[in-house]
């Protein structure tokens, strides 16, 4: 069963500007959606002995980033659903997942961050990362979700698996503050 539905909501920079509305909108899809959809799989899996749940988190969930306090929050939540399932639904053979995408540029990514010019778009994920000379296609994003649900990935449960580039790993601010001290030496 794969939770992958999603929603970015309002880009709010501020908690003060945060709604009530947009959080409990995102919650609602990101969350209660994962939750219920979970839920129900395991109904069928666990008298089966057998089955695969995957999340769909996002580098959110790894590290702090992006605008938005309900999404990041929710990607947060997944994260923490697949460790408490994968403990609970273990005992009957089930293992239980996450996988967190860098950015892709997709028709989402497009409209939260308001653009459309792939070759632009592209390149401003691609300044961000730490293995350079590539980006994650929609294609590395299903085969890395391929192999969470296939047969040679069926000892692997509790996994927030990051595809990123390495990015989760890296500091970026860090680079940055070596940058300015370097100039100005």
């Amino acid at each position: 069963m794969f939770n992958n539905a999603g929603i970015m909501g309002d880009l709010e920079t501020r908690v003060t500007e945060t709604s009530t509305e947009n959080f409990k909108r995102v919650f609602d899809v990101n969350v209660l959606g994962a939750f219920h959809g979970a839920k129900h799989a395991a109904k069928v899996m666990v008298p089966a002995k057998k089955g695969c749940i995957l999340f769909t988190a996002s580098l959110a969930s790894k590290i702090s980033i992006g605008n938005s306090h309900a999404y990041k929050t929710s990607k947060h939540a997944g994260a923490g659903l697949t460790k408490s399932f994968a403990v609970e639904l273990g005992e009957h053979g089930i293992g239980v997942n996450c996988i967190s995408p860098h950015g892709i540029f997709t028709p989402m990514f497009q409209k939260t961050v308001r653009l459309f010019d792939k070759k632009k778009g592209e390149g401003m994920i691609a300044v961000s990362a730490v293995l350079k000379e590539t980006l994650l296609e929609p294609e590395g994003f299903a085969n890395a979700t391929l192999y969470l649900v296939s047969d040679e990935a069926k000892y692997v449960s509790g996994v927030n698996l990051a595809i990123d580039g390495g990015y989760s790993l890296s500091n970026p601010s860090w680079k940055m503050g070596l940058s300015i001290l370097s100039k100005q030496s």
